[in-house]
């Protein structure tokens, strides 16, 4: 995690002295941009949601775009108090420090967003390998529980460690640095990276790839049916629209699973430098870039799955001021 002072422990209770604003600065200002991205993107990927009632058959994705939302709201949140570098007091400046310094509510958001992509592509390989007993056995309630564990798990992963870990020390916020067991210090990163990286990405490749299968085989028997009874432009037409669908699980399969691996693959990585050793100050420029490459993931997340349906992307198309008055000049020549 991120911390005001970018500090963290050698072990016990001591915290070096927080550094001097200088790349950190121009770090959160660069956050602060990319949560006001996310925010507008999610937003307006979720009124076309709604606009285009696609929020009745699509409970998951509108679910993903809500949490990408919140945790990009809370990304504005946070880093807007952070650039304010208010000296903290008491049990206000405390809570200041674990709730919103931290980022504890925006990474809430995150790994649960993490969770909630799991799940969709559990349920797209669901569908797609085993469609009939997804017809029978697949109900609405399920749905809600996983979006219900995604939040519960995410708040444990989070809010649990944050008080534990957090403090203030003449003013100034020490988030996740008070760790006084070293053991439980890599426990709890061993336990991030497996649960919300390796794992997930597992999810990601084995069900894409198992749902490409599926389609292709599905296409095949498909086109030599239509061969054999409507001629070859039946047999044209069912192969153009295999090769359509097989293009787009394909590509949201490259999108998800190859960007979600490369953004976050180089911060757990430094969270694994930091954990084993005192994170070195020559490296912090990098770093920081490695976390830019992980936020800005959540800013494409709604496009990567809303903007391939269809409906959603007239809506945004509609949106568009140009079209509209292209669109009426060319009715008013007519």
């Amino acid at each position: 995690m991120t911390t005001t002072g970018m500090t963290q422990t050698t072990g016990g209770n001591t915290v070096t002295s927080s550094s001097p604003r200088g790349i950190e600065f121009y770090f959160q200002i660069a956050v602060l941009m990319i949560g006001v991205v996310g925010t507008a993107a999610n937003a307006l990927i979720l009124y076309a949601l709604v606009v285009s009632k696609q929020h009745k058959t699509h409970l998951l994705i509108v679910h993903q775009n809500a949490l990408d939302l919140f945790a990009s709201f809370f990304m504005i949140l946070g880093y807007s108090t952070k650039l304010c570098n208010i000296h903290l007091t008491g049990s206000a400046g405390y809570w200041l420090c674990t709730m919103i310094l931290s980022d504890c509510l925006s990474w809430w958001g995150t790994v649960a967003s993490a969770i909630n992509l799991a799940i969709i592509t559990v349920e797209r390989y669901l569908k797609v390998v085993y469609p009939v007993w997804s017809r029978s056995k697949l109900h609405n309630w399920m749905m809600y529980s996983a979006i219900v564990t995604a939040w519960i798990i995410s708040f444990i992963g989070n809010i649990a460690v944050v008080f534990p870990t957090s403090d203030v020390i003449d003013g100034v916020c020490y988030p996740y640095a008070i760790w006084k067991n070293q053991t439980a210090r890599v426990f709890y990163f061993t336990w991030n990276f497996l649960s919300f990286y390796v794992i997930i990405l597992f999810i990601f490749v084995f069900c894409y790839w198992r749902i490409v299968l599926v389609i292709r085989r599905q296409a095949r028997v498909m086109a030599s049916h239509d061969d054999s009874e409507s001629g070859d432009s039946e047999s044209g037409h069912a192969e153009n629209q295999y090769n359509e669908i097989q293009f787009n699980v394909i590509k949201t399969m490259i999108f998800v699973s190859a960007f979600y691996a490369i953004s976050w693959l180089p911060v757990y990585v430094s969270f694994l430098i930091v954990t084993l050793h005192p994170y070195p100050l020559p490296y912090r420029d990098i770093y920081y870039g490695f976390m830019l490459l992980a936020y800005s993931y959540m800013c494409t997340n709604p496009f990567i799955y809303a903007t391939n349906l269809n409906p959603v992307r007239q809506v945004l198309v509609d949106l568009v001021p140009c079209k509209k008055t292209s669109e009426q000049a060319d009715g008013n020549v007519a």
